[in-house]
C-alpha cells in the first residue's frame, strides 16, 4: 500500500493559505523550489492541476478548490498532533486564536481571557471580536463563540447555555404609541431589526396555551450590532428584540421597558465552535474548558 504524500499535501495547503509559493516557503522555512516540487509531485500523482499559474497571478483550479479543504485539514491535524505531544510534557504555551461576537465578547469573554492569561503566562491569546458570521477555518481560529442556531456542518459545536431575548422599548415611546398586548400588535409599530439573522424582519413567539406566532415587523432602522440599537431605543425610535446581556442594565435602570412578557421568543443557543478535527493543542482545550465553566457569568 502506498502512503499518501503528506509533505506534498501540507505544502499545497500552505500555498493555499498564503496565496503564494514564496510566502509559503518562508512560512515553512524551506526554499521556494522545495514547495514548487512538492506541489508538482502531488499534481502528477493526482493527475490533475491544482493551480493556474501566471507571472502575476496564482489561482486554484476547480480541482484545487475541491481538494484545498482536505489539504488544510491534513496540515492542521499534523500541527495539532505535534503540539499535543509537546503539551504532554510542557507548561501550556503558544497562541490561541479565539473569536466572539462584539458585545458578548467585550462583556463576557474579554474578562475571562484576562483571567486565563494571568493563570497561564506563557499562553498568548489573539481575540477577534465581530458580529459578522465568519469562516473559522479560513480565519485560522482555534475556536469561536457563536450566539445562533447552529446548522448542520462539519464544525464541532458545544452548546453552553440559552440566551434569552427580550422585546423592549423606551417608556416614552410606549406612552406615545401604546403598549402591544399581542405579538400581532407589532405590525403597527416601528421596530429596529438585527441584520445578522435571516430573515431579520420576522419575529417568532410562543405564548399562552402553547400558541406559536410569527410576525413580520417593519421599521426605520436595521442594524448589524445589538449594542448599537441602544441609543435609538433610549431616544424612543422604536421597539427591538435583544438578548439579556445587552439590555439587562438598561432594564434595571428603567431606561427601557420589557413588553409582551407573556410571549417569549425562542432562546438562542450560546455555542463554543471549533474546527472539525478532534485534535487540539492542550492550551486550546484549557481555554475552551475555562470559558465553558464560566458560561453562566
Amino acid at each position: 500500500m502506498r502512503l499518501p504524500d503528506f509533505e506534498a499535501w501540507a505544502m499545497f495547503a500552505a500555498v493555499v493559505e498564503h496565496r503564494s509559493f514564496t510566502d509559503a516557503a518562508k512560512a515553512l522555512s524551506v526554499s521556494k523550489a522545495t514547495v514548487s516540487k512538492a506541489v508538482t509531485r502531488l499534481e502528477e500523482h493526482l493527475d490533475t492541476s491544482l493551480f493556474n499559474r501566471t507571472s502575476r497571478r496564482l489561482a486554484l483550479t476547480e480541482s484545487g478548490k475541491r481538494l484545498a479543504d482536505h489539504a488544510q485539514r491534513i496540515l492542521a491535524e499534523g500541527r495539532a498532533a505535534e503540539e499535543a505531544a509537546r503539551d504532554e510534557t510542557a507548561e501550556l504555551s503558544g497562541v490561541v486564536r479565539l473569536g466572539a461576537p462584539m458585545t458578548f465578547g467585550l462583556l463576557r469573554i474579554a474578562p475571562l481571557v484576562a483571567q486565563f492569561t494571568k493563570m497561564h503566562p506563557l499562553v498568548d491569546i489573539d481575540l477577534h471580536l465581530s458580529d459578522a458570521k465568519i469562516d473559522i477555518v479560513e480565519m485560522g481560529l482555534d475556536a469561536t463563540i457563536r450566539i445562533a442556531d447552529m446548522p448542520d456542518s462539519s464544525l464541532r459545536a458545544r452548546r453552553l447555555a440559552d440566551v434569552n431575548l427580550h422585546v423592549i422599548a423606551s417608556p416614552a415611546y410606549l406612552d406615545a404609541r401604546g403598549r402591544p398586548a399581542h405579538p400581532s400588535d407589532l405590525g403597527v409599530h416601528d421596530c429596529i431589526c438585527y441584520s445578522n439573522v435571516t430573515p431579520s424582519d420576522v419575529w417568532r413567539f410562543s405564548g399562552p396555551g402553547q400558541q406559536v406566532v410569527a410576525v413580520q415587523v417593519r421599521g426605520r432602522l436595521t442594524i448589524n450590532s445589538g449594542e448599537a440599537m441602544l441609543p435609538a431605543l433610549r431616544d424612543g425610535i422604536g421597539i427591538a428584540r435583544l438578548p439579556d446581556f445587552i439590555v439587562g442594565e438598561a432594564l434595571a435602570k428603567g431606561e427601557l421597558e420589557e413588553i409582551l412578557i407573556d410571549w417569549r421568543s425562542p432562546p438562542v443557543g450560546l455555542h463554543l465552535v471549533t474546527p472539525p478535527s478532534r485534535l487540539r493543542p492542550a492550551r486550546v482545550d484549557a481555554l475552551i474548558d475555562f470559558i465553558a465553566s464560566h458560561h453562566g457569568c
